[in-house]
């Protein structure tokens, strides 16, 4: 279980500093990471993880 939520949070984190590439930002701040767990009933379940953050530029661009 920890193996999976450190893939899942380095996921995110790959995710979010995509998205903050797309909109030229040089860093995210405030990053907060969200886990549920879905039972499937068979014994297994289903991991969710979201990430958010702010996506800030800390010199302005010309």
């Amino acid at each position: 279980m920890q193996l999976a939520l450190k893939d899942a949070r380095t996921a995110c984190l790959i995710e979010l500093r995509l998205a903050a590439a797309k909109l030229d930002a040089d860093a995210i701040i405030g990053i907060k990471f969200d886990f549920n767990e879905l039972s499937t009933g068979s014994g297994g379940g289903i991991l969710f993880v979201a990430a958010t953050g702010t996506a800030v530029r800390l010199v302005p661009k010309d």
